[in-house]
């Protein structure tokens, strides 16, 4: 077995590491086992790790490919949070507590990723409306934001990012960013999107907005931070974000 790098997940607590570093495996080196790690079923019960909402040490050692004994010494040492079965000795970690364990000692997420993360495609092109929206939805915060900058690229940017929520400032184009509005409630995959409008000082919504399709509107000057909570919020209600 090829020696993995201690310091390349930047696990902080030492028995971890060691537990890490015990892997039991090939020749196949431990970052590379752990980089590229798509765990997208569990057999016993067929659903997307994202969708999951309590684990057995046994789906935890898949997804952190480890044996099971190791996420069970985790579990009874007090590092990995979790319960057990009443009148039996099984474990099980909910799914809010494997998270944050994964995060507190650097290791990637994998599936669970896209169930934490409140992603934003903001469709702009004012650079300062930007650059402070940014600012307010750091990854930090479970946020991840993406920027197109027409219609045209709000299209290609939709289907690849698959975001929760879309933000689309009125100011590239009264007629452009209501077919923006238009074609994502028109497309299934984005039925539930998220869809908010900003518009100018004083102005309301045009009548070539339907309103049915839109969530929010915020008038410009506004707080970044506000909207940030607002969205938090909004999304919070369909994924358990960290």
């Amino acid at each position: 077995m090829v020696c993995p790098n201690p310091g390349f997940y930047q696990v902080r607590d030492k028995e971890v590491r060691k537990d890490l570093a015990n892997i039991e495996g090939n020749n196949v080196p431990h970052e590379r086992k752990l980089v590229g790690m798509q765990v997208k079923y569990f057999s016993n019960i067929g659903e997307p790790a994202m969708k999951v909402k309590v684990f057995t040490t046994g789906q935890v050692a898949k997804l952190c490919k480890v044996a099971p004994r190791t996420v069970s010494k985790w579990f009874d040492a007090g590092r990995l949070k979790g319960y057990r079965i009443p009148g039996s000795q099984d474990r099980r970690i909910p799914r809010e507590y494997l998270i944050k364990f994964l995060k507190e000692h650097g290791m990637p997420l994998g599936d669970l990723e896209d169930g934490t993360q409140a992603k934003v495609l903001i469709v702009a092109q004012d650079q300062i409306l930007i650059d402070n929206l940014e600012r307010e939805l750091p990854p930090e915060r479970s946020f991840k934001v993406c920027v197109a900058a027409s219609g045209f690229d709000a299209g290609i940017q939709a289907e690849n990012f698959q975001p929760d929520c879309v933000i689309v400032d009125v100011s590239i184009g009264i007629t452009e960013s209501a077919q923006i509005c238009q074609n994502l409630k028109r497309n299934s995959g984005f039925s539930d999107v998220i869809l908010i409008v900003l518009l100018p000082d004083g102005a309301s919504l045009p009548a070539t907005f339907d309103r049915s399709n839109i969530n929010e509107t915020f008038k410009k000057p506004f707080d970044p931070a506000l909207l940030a909570e607002r969205l938090r919020t909004l999304i919070g209600t369909k994924k358990e974000l960290v």
